[in-house]
C-alpha cells in the first residue's frame, strides 16, 4: 500500500489558522458596532457629547419628530383624528422631543413648570395643545398649531 492512500484514513485537515483570526476580528467588529449603535441613539442625557455624532442624532431627532407631528396634522385634515386627540399626539411628540434633546422630563411637567424652565419657547405651544384637548369649545387652529411645533423643533437651538 502506498504512503499517499494514508491521508485518506485520518480525516479532514483541520481549519487554517488565518480562519479563527478573521472570525474573532469579525465578532469584534459586530459588537462595536452595536455598541456604538445603541450609545449614539439612546435618550440625550446618556449619550456622550461628541461634536459632529451629536450635531448628527440631534438633526435626526428633530426629521423624525417633525415629521410625525406632520403626520398626525395630515390624519386630523382628513377627519381621521378629532381635535382633543389630535392635540394630544402633537403634545406627546413635542413632549418626547423636548425630553431627548435636553434631559429635561417635560412629558412629566406642569405647563407652570415648564414656563419657568429652560423650555420657555414650548410653553405656549403646549398651552394652546392642552386648551384643544381639554376644552370642547377651544377655538385652536390644529393645523397653524402643529406648523408653529414643527417650526419650534426645526429650530431648537
Amino acid at each position: 500500500m502506498p504512503d499517499d492512500l494514508l491521508r485518506f484514513v485520518t480525516g479532514p485537515q483541520p481549519y487554517a489558522q488565518a480562519w479563527w483570526w478573521v472570525a474573532a476580528a469579525s465578532l469584534i467588529v459586530l459588537i462595536t458596532w452595536y455598541a456604538a449603535l445603541f450609545v449614539l441613539t439612546a435618550p440625550g442625557a446618556r449619550v456622550p457629547h461628541v461634536p459632529v455624532l451629536s450635531a448628527a442624532r440631534d438633526q435626526l431627532v428633530k426629521r423624525r419628530v417633525v415629521h410625525a407631528i406632520r403626520t398626525i396634522a395630515l390624519r386630523h385634515r382628513r377627519g381621521e383624528l378629532g381635535a382633543g386627540p389630535a392635540s394630544a399626539a402633537i403634545s406627546g411628540e413635542l413632549r418626547r422631543f423636548l425630553h431627548r434633546i435636553t434631559g429635561l422630563r417635560a412629558e412629566y411637567m406642569q405647563l407652570s413648570a415648564i414656563a419657568d424652565s429652560e423650555l420657555v419657547p414650548a410653553a405656549t405651544i403646549l398651552a394652546e395643545l392642552v386648551d384643544a384637548q381639554f376644552n370642547i369649545a377651544s377655538t385652536v387652529d390644529i393645523a397653524e398649531v402643529s406648523d408653529r411645533a414643527q417650526e419650534l423643533v426645526r429650530t431648537w437651538t
